[in-house]
């Protein structure tokens, strides 16, 4: 089968003739070259997946630098292109410092066609795998969005916002902990946006959500056939992060199996696909993010500790939004500034009473429980302030244990605890609950009233 597009740099006119023979059966594109100069020009009009590149043009010439120097010149203007050096035996030496310069790979000449072939269309994939992770960039650079951060003004987030300031235009591996709902993945992009990266690309995975099966491929890709389902080659995170971030969210849910493999890339700083033998280098900036223990995680032989030390070069705790009470209504305001505006709503305010209710729940849940409040209030609100009436807010504790109503409560007791249940079971949705309990949304309403919910 046919693929992609190859230039051929080479001033021995029969061994052009020879491969024109030989490649068509394996590119559909191609192109000879026997003078090196009208490369740049070449590579300008069309930009190549592989080059194959001679390493000596002038008679009597065989330092090999002339092919070093067209070869950097390609990778200048073409970078995306793979380039394969076609040297002599005398060369190799030259062809290995030609690799770590940024070739793909050499073949001797005189060479093995299958030996050639199957050089050329690995260079070709691993180009095709740097277009298609660039192509994943600029799709995910046109839905950046601004940040949410919200810094507020209590010591504890002031302090994190100093230690951000510091520390985001360095490549440090940073750890961020906190309960659930905290913004840890908030935070996270913004330490991207004031990185020297931010013209990159951050790219999260939610590894809590990842079976140990799709772990390796999710992470580093795997080359087509390596699995039942590997229909086609795929990057994967680590290579459409590399030049930018790679945020690993819910890292403590990572089996201790696999820990040493996450390691092993973040030290080696490279990859190779699940099923493929190339290397693959990437440059990421590493921000990992989990509500667990992890010192805990070590002691019990759950979590690796050389990896620990590898994640957590710096460690910034995001405290819960019970201990900022003072940036609750705040933030319950700009919720409802974002909410008003996309229900189309004319809400402008929060009363005192509802600014009360709120600073007094708990918020297990945190700024997400909040936002999500805040939200269900606009939808259900026909004013133009939100009231304590409009927030559905039960505390956890005050739920009975296994849902078991008290002999010695009242009916309307019962009726409360039922309804309050019931708001916990379908996230205060409250069409379900009024056909779960038989009654009308307005009857529903005038219960929540009520009862104060």
């Amino acid at each position: 089968m046919q693929k992609g597009s190859i230039l051929v740099v080479d001033d021995n006119k029969a061994i052009l003739s020879a491969l024109q023979l030989l490649l068509p059966e394996y590119f559909m594109e191609i192109k000879m070259l026997s003078n090196p100069n009208t490369i740049i020009s070449t590579i300008k009009a069309f930009q190549y997946d592989v080059v194959l590149l001679d390493m000596n043009f002038s008679a009597g010439v065989n330092s090999g630098n002339e092919g070093l120097f067209w070869l950097s010149e390609i990778k200048k203007y073409s970078p995306l292109s793979e380039v394969v050096l076609f040297t002599a035996y005398a060369d190799i030496d030259l062809a290995v410092n030609g690799i770590k310069r940024g070739a793909f790979d050499f073949v001797v000449k005189p060479w093995e066609n299958a030996k050639l072939v199957s050089t050329l269309l690995a260079a070709y994939e691993l180009s095709k795998s740097k277009r298609e992770v660039k192509q994943l960039k600029e799709i995910k650079k046109e839905f950046k969005t601004e940040s949410e951060m919200f810094w507020g003004s209590s010591p504890q987030m002031q302090k994190i916002f100093s230690l951000v300031e510091r520390i985001a235009k360095t490549d440090a591996n940073i750890l961020i902990t906190g309960e659930n709902g905290t913004g840890k993945d908030v935070l996270a992009n913004e330490i991207h946006k004031k990185s020297l990266r931010s013209n990159e690309s951050m790219v999260a995975v939610d590894i809590g959500a990842l079976t140990d099966s799709l772990f390796e491929s999710e992470l580093f890709g795997h080359v087509k056939g390596s699995f039942t389902d590997a229909k086609a080659d795929r990057a994967g995170k680590f290579e459409v992060a590399s030049g930018g971030t790679l945020f690993l969210n819910e890292i403590g849910n990572i089996p201790l199996h696999l820990q040493a493999k996450l390691l092993t890339v973040i030290q080696n700083k490279s990859i190779s696909r699940v099923g493929g033998n190339a290397v693959i280098p990437v440059d990421i900036r590493l921000i990992s993010a989990t509500n667990k223990d992890l010192d805990e995680m070590v002691k019990n032989n759950e979590f690796r500790e050389d990896l620990l030390y590898r994640i957590n070069t710096i460690h910034i705790a995001l405290p819960p939004l019970r201990q900022r009470k003072d940036e609750i209504v705040p933030l319950a305001e700009l919720f409802l500034k974002r909410y008003a505006s996309k229900y189309n709503k004319n809400i402008t305010s929060i009363t005192d009473d509802a600014q009360e209710k709120l600073k007094n729940y708990s918020w297990s849940g945190n700024i997400r429980e909040l936002q999500h409040a805040v939200e269900k209030a606009v939808i259900l609100s026909d004013g133009e302030q939100l009231t304590a009436i409009d927030f559905l807010l039960v505390e956890k504790n005050d739920m009975p244990l296994n849902n078991k109503l008290s002999t010695s409560a009242t009916l309307e007791d019962m009726e409360k605890e039922i309804i309050a249940q019931a708001l916990i079971d379908h996230n205060g949705n409250v069409s379900i609950i009024a056909q779960q309990l038989g009654i009308t949304r307005q009857t529903l309403y005038n219960k929540l009233k009520k009862y104060q919910l």
